[in-house]
């Protein structure tokens, strides 16, 4: 069977959407850094729009900082792919074509560097997750003993890091007369503006202060908010879709129909037309972002967990468990109070909306993907709600109960006693800490002293250990569905 490609675009079925621009006029005006499922599922499908729309500035090159995985599916496809939107029994397809090319930086930087010094370019778009902008999660800082830091702060003229190509790029433009690009952070991070460019300040600063003022007096770092539910892309999916279009498409993605793109309206120059194409422009992004890090993040990160452990292999199958429903909602309860919710988010419709989108059966969302990474993921999702909980005096056994299933996790054995991997950065050093400690108190105790995860303050709260200590017990003495039960009475 042959691969998607534009050759084969006219002999698509009818009913599936398609690029109706001349590909080969479209111009890069964006660069994209972590070309995964989401960035093709998201913002991609924005710059398609603003193709669609007749301005042909925004193609996107898109660039993988590790795997050359992304470039061996799309680039034979002519960079083209499916993006498939299931509600339910519905399912709608449509090509994005707004990316014709995936470069892989470690195969050869210098010309990642170049393409994003090129005049065309005036949008670096990262989705690179927490663990890739090598700040250290307490502190904000860059982590200047990683390695690959280190490499880079000795020769940024082949990066390896997303600060180390951003401030790479920025230097060529400069060198060039050109103005700095516009980096947006879609990742899901507290003020993710503010931290990229603190990193890329700091490299900058440490390799040519002057670039550094540059940067800082010409270049924009706006915050943004991301949200839909993207799921991993399966080979049965791939399968499936070759079935139906009549040629093989290994690039595609698959979402859910919601999605919602947040951007604080700060630019260091051109860009589209992004409310004509449903972005919301604001300036300040940070009501949106808490909302949805504390109720859809927080939730889905304790769904993950505690899903995970009793057997549900996907998120839908976990909700329908009236007692980790009732956790959901409880945790939701917990998490509104320390919400400021912008003009136009009722939180009451979005909580509503947020649990119709975890039951959407045709998602197929896997609990173990969000698992992944979750000490990178707790103190925004889980663990900044709680502190302000507390510092309010205000309970936290819905939230504690989300924190102590990450916990429980970190054995990599779930109750029915099946092994899985522990997919995270931090996985070594849990499992020795866990090897380590003989009595559920003395487990929690060890791994509250990880303070890439807890902050000190938040670790020493006698409130907050003695909620935990009580949940995870729960979770080894009466099991996942007992502890959730437990809790909801």
């Amino acid at each position: 069977m042959s691969r998607l490609s534009d050759a084969s675009l006219s002999r698509l079925p009818a009913e599936v959407a398609r690029p109706g621009y001349d590909r080969a006029a479209v111009r890069t005006g964006v660069v994209h850094l972590g070309i995964g499922a989401f960035h093709r599922a998201h913002q991609a499908v924005v710059f398609d729009d603003a193709l669609a729309s007749g301005d042909l500035r925004w193609g996107v090159l898109g660039a993988s900082l590790r795997s050359p995985s992304v470039a061996e599916q799309l680039n034979p496809q002519d960079g083209l792919y499916t993006l498939v939107v299931r509600d339910g029994a519905e399912e709608r397809l449509r090509i994005i074509g707004a990316g014709k090319e995936v470069m892989v930086g470690p195969q050869d930087p210098a010309a990642l560097v170049a393409a994003m010094a090129d005049a065309d370019v005036h949008i670096v778009t990262l989705t690179v997750t927490e663990k890739g902008y090598r700040l250290d999660p307490a502190t904000g800082d860059l982590m200047l003993d990683d390695p690959e830091v280190a490499a880079d702060l000795i020769d940024i003229s082949r990066p390896i890091t997303a600060p180390g190509f951003i401030v790479a790029a920025l230097k060529a433009r400069k060198a060039a007369g050109l103005k700095p690009f516009t980096v947006i952070s879609c990742d899901n991070l507290p003020h993710n503006g503010k931290r990229i460019r603190a990193g890329v300040l700091e490299m900058a600063r440490r390799i040519d202060p002057e670039l550094a003022d540059w940067i800082a007096a010409e270049g924009a770092f706006p915050q943004t908010m991301i949200d839909r539910i993207v799921p991993a892309t399966t080979p049965d999916d791939i399968d499936r879709l070759e079935a139906r279009l009549g040629v093989r498409d290994e690039g595609m993605v698959k979402a859910e129909p919601f999605t919602q793109w947040v951007v604080q309206d700060r630019f260091a120059g051109e860009r589209p037309d992004f409310a004509a194409y449903g972005v919301q422009l604001t300036e300040r992004v940070e009501p949106w972002e808490d909302a949805k890090l504390r109720l859809l993040n927080g939730a889905h990160s304790a769904v993950a967990y505690l899903g995970a452990l009793s057997g549900h292999a996907h998120v839908h199958e976990a909700v329908a468990q009236p007692a980790l429903r009732a956790v959901v909602l409880w945790l939701w309860d917990e998490a509104q109070t320390t919400l400021n919710p912008p003009p136009g988010l009722d939180i009451a419709a979005y909580r509503t909306a947020l649990m119709a989108r975890f039951d959407n059966a045709a998602l197929m969302h896997r609990t173990y993907q969000i698992a992944m990474d979750g000490s990178q993921k707790l103190p925004q999702r889980l663990l900044h709600t709680i502190e302000t909980r507390l510092a309010a005096g205000e309970s936290i056994d819905a939230l504690a109960l989300g924190v102590a299933a990450w916990m429980r996790w970190q054995d990599g054995v779930d109750e029915a006693g099946n092994p899985y991997v522990v997919q995270d950065p931090l996985a070594e050093q849990t499992a020795r800490l866990l090897a380590g400690a003989d009595t559920d108190e003395a487990k929690v105790d060890a791994l509250l002293s990880l303070s890439a995860v807890f902050s000190p303050t938040l670790a020493a709260d006698e409130r907050f250990s003695s909620a935990l200590s009580t949940a995870y017990a729960g979770l080894r003495r009466d099991g996942v569905l007992g502890a959730a039960r437990t809790l909801s009475n």
